[in-house]
């Protein structure tokens, strides 16, 4: 028997729409306390949920707030995420400790999977996944991500993989686990700030219902696994992708003199590519993140429209 919603709260919005089986989107947290700065994070997190609500579903933003599992949040406890210091960056292996020792835990994109899927809800919307890590063949530095995606049955809306990390690496990881990775109106693998990668994806689709059809198929025959949607950020928000290129470089080899290691690697790159592009990559991540939330909303809605019959 299953116990684990003994360590869940759920909002009363998110909970009624679990029981009236409307369509739901999770959102992670670590993009709120770790992500971008502050009032960035809060502003963003209050307009990802508002359009998710717009285009037909009920947002589900997930965190740990002093060791219980939160399906949906309060405005209290955004700020309280938004604001504090005292958040642990939480992925799968975190999860006892965090929540045995009462602390704090903003989800990563594998934390975020596990707990929808503990939950029910099948879509979630983020900015982009984690993958394999440039010089992974000597660091050995591949997110659980991709782990989490081979095993845990939810689909992941994102703008591709970041571009700090190496792309085409990524999806021979993705495609060794059997991960299907679908194009929103693309053929080609999004770079998170760039529309392009150079790469390829595994099947391209251009409405939601498409979709939708290919995530029922593949859980209705028990193939067990998550699912990349790979959604470009919007053409006017695109970054130069040769600054970007510059930037994240610069901020590698900054890396390796540090020898910053770990989960913090992430974060570190991230900033010094903010900080290197003057703003710019924020401006971009927040665009990006608003056009995944609401094409993740779209494919909620027409998910559970299939699955009702």
């Amino acid at each position: 028997m299953n116990n684990y919603k003994n360590y869940m709260d759920f909002t009363d919005e998110v909970l009624e729409a679990i029981n009236s089986n409307k369509p739901i989107v999770a959102l992670e947290s670590t993009i709120i306390s770790h992500g971008m700065p502050y009032p960035d994070n809060m502003t963003t997190a209050l307009e990802l949920e508002r359009i998710i609500r717009d285009n037909g579903a009920v947002p589900a933003t997930i965190a740990i707030i002093h060791g219980r599992i939160k399906i949906g949040i309060t405005q209290q406890e955004l700020e309280f995420l938004a604001q504090s210091k005292d958040i642990l960056k939480v992925s799968r292996r975190d999860i006892p400790s965090v929540i045995a020792l009462g602390k704090n835990g903003a989800t990563t994109v594998a934390s975020t999977m596990i707990f929808a899927h503990m939950a029910g809800i099948k879509i979630f919307a983020t900015g982009g996944i984690g993958g394999v890590h440039r010089g992974a063949e000597t660091s050995f530095d591949i997110s659980a991500d991709l782990t989490e995606l081979s095993q845990t049955d939810v689909a992941v809306v994102c703008a591709g993989v970041k571009s700090i990390l190496d792309i085409g690496k990524t999806l021979e990881k993705l495609e060794t686990l059997g991960v299907p990775v679908l194009g929103h109106q693309t053929e080609e693998f999004p770079s998170f700030y760039t529309r392009g990668s150079g790469f390829g994806v595994d099947y391209k689709f251009d409405k939601p219902e498409e979709a939708a059809k290919m995530l029922k198929a593949k859980w209705d025959l028990d193939l067990k696994g998550g699912v990349v949607v790979a959604n470009p950020i919007p053409a006017e928000y695109e970054a130069n992708q040769e600054m970007i290129n510059k930037a994240i470089d610069s901020a590698i080899s900054e890396l390796n003199e540090k020898s910053v290691n770990g989960k913090e690697v992430t974060p570190f790159l991230l900033s010094k590519v903010k900080e290197l592009t003057g703003g710019e990559s924020l401006e971009a991540n927040i665009a990006l993140v608003k056009n995944n939330a609401k094409l993740a909303a779209q494919i909620a809605a027409e998910y559970s429209r299939l699955i009702k019959g």
